[in-house]
């Protein structure tokens, strides 16, 4: 069935981009009006307006991306179709239209297609690597060889979900002294530059020894204001610089370093990446992964160059017919009761459940340190921001009280 790709207007007023298959345009109009939307252009996909519209959707790609939370509906909703017995190709037809997200769209579009023409699900998928990672291939590769596609995308939307509510989680505990920050940087800002000159201006004509920290002050207000460029310039280059650096083998190798020792955050990056280790080869062993395959993906899901190496000896060390839990244990960068937990797993033979309790257990421990952390960043950032602003205006108020001593 021929694919047209569309503009048009859903119910709520927004402009939308998608495609649609239908045996013509007339068909593709109606089709697109039955579900609320107003189509104001459609073209057979591959025309020269098609192709427009293709740039669109490209376009898009810089402003919108799919969310892991919208990757987690899209497979949770696909599972449900599967589980009501509705061919992979249909499935995916209805998953098409219920999706939003016109990237989304379109790559499910182009996945049901290849599948028309034969291609297995996983193979169709690896072409959109930017939304379906090789942890998402590998377990659609394993339910398909196992003839579990269902159970498989269900543990796969469950996984998926736990990764989006982690993130958000995260980005809610650090959202506030994020602000603050923010907020207080652009009040000293408006201090030093706008407040402190005027103020300034006053104490030029008198004939008197100002004291150091209001020296300090005059000195930084008088740079800031009439260089500034030169510290926009600084800040642009060395943000450059450190994010370059930070991007190489040995700038990574050392900045994660730094992030597991790191006071107070260490423990929680290190929490963290056990949590997803665990999390993730328990759900590719129990979706039939093999071991060293789960190996291989999982250690790029930790994000963190330490772990992965160790992670990556542990692959080797099982090549040579080693357990798992001694390689990690011997890396150092995995806790004893961690390793001890896998030991005792692989001895019963149910280390995927001992893994699913890791995990558990390091989420429990990562939602505690986040709530502490959370506590403590606020009223530690009202008393930076009030250290600042209060030295700000001591500085300022000694040679006045000096003054009118005098």
């Amino acid at each position: 069935m021929p694919v047209y790709e569309y503009k048009g207007i859903d119910a709520k007023g927004k402009n939308i981009v998608g495609v649609i298959d239908a045996e013509n345009e007339k068909a593709g109009r109606l089709k697109l009006r039955r579900t609320g939307v107003f189509p104001t252009d459609i073209y057979l996909e591959g025309t020269r307006k098609g192709m427009a519209l293709k740039g669109d959707v490209k376009g898009l790609s810089f402003l919108q991306k799919v969310k892991t939370a919208e990757l987690a509906h899209m497979t949770r909703q696909l599972a449900t179709l599967l589980g009501a017995n509705i061919p992979l190709v249909d499935a995916l037809g209805a998953l098409q239209d219920q999706v939003e997200n016109p990237l989304l769209k379109k790559a499910v579009s182009q996945i049901k297609d290849k599948v028309v023409e034969g291609r297995r699900l996983a193979d169709a998928m690896k072409g959109f690597p930017k939304i379906f990672n090789d942890l998402y291939i590998s377990m659609i590769q394993a339910g398909e060889a196992s003839g579990a596609l269902e159970q498989v995308l269900a543990r796969l939307a469950d996984f998926t979900e736990y990764q989006a509510k982690l993130k958000s989680k995260i980005s809610s505990a650090l959202m506030y002294p994020v602000i603050m920050a923010v907020m207080g940087m652009g009040l000293v800002s408006y201090l030093v530059i706008s407040v402190v000159p005027k103020i300034a201006s006053i104490f030029e004509d008198a004939d008197a020894v100002l004291p150091l920290p209001t020296r300090i002050l005059m000195a930084v207000s008088g740079f800031a204001t009439h260089y500034w460029y030169f510290i926009l310039l600084f800040l642009i280059l060395f943000g450059y610089f450190f994010k370059r650096y930070a991007r190489s083998p040995a700038g990574r190798a050392r900045f994660d370093a730094l992030s597991l020792k790191a006071p107070i955050f260490g423990e929680l990056f290190r929490k963290i990446a056990i949590s997803r280790f665990s999390r993730t080869l328990a759900t590719l062993l129990r979706s039939g992964v093999q071991l060293l395959g789960a190996l291989d993906i999982v250690k790029n899901v930790v994000n963190n160059v330490i772990l992965t190496d160790a992670i990556d000896r542990t692959k080797n060390s099982v090549k040579e017919g080693e357990s798992i839990a001694e390689p990690l244990r011997r890396s150092g960068q995995f806790p004893p009761m961690v390793t001890h937990m896998i030991a005792v797993g692989e001895k019963t033979g149910g280390l995927e459940a001992m893994l699913e309790k890791v995990a558990d257990s390091f989420d429990g421990e990562v939602d505690t340190t986040v709530g502490k952390l959370t506590t403590l960043l606020e009223p530690l950032m009202i008393m930076v921001m009030g250290g600042v602003v209060v030295s700000i205006v001591l500085a300022i108020l000694l040679p006045i009280l000096k003054m009118s001593d005098l």
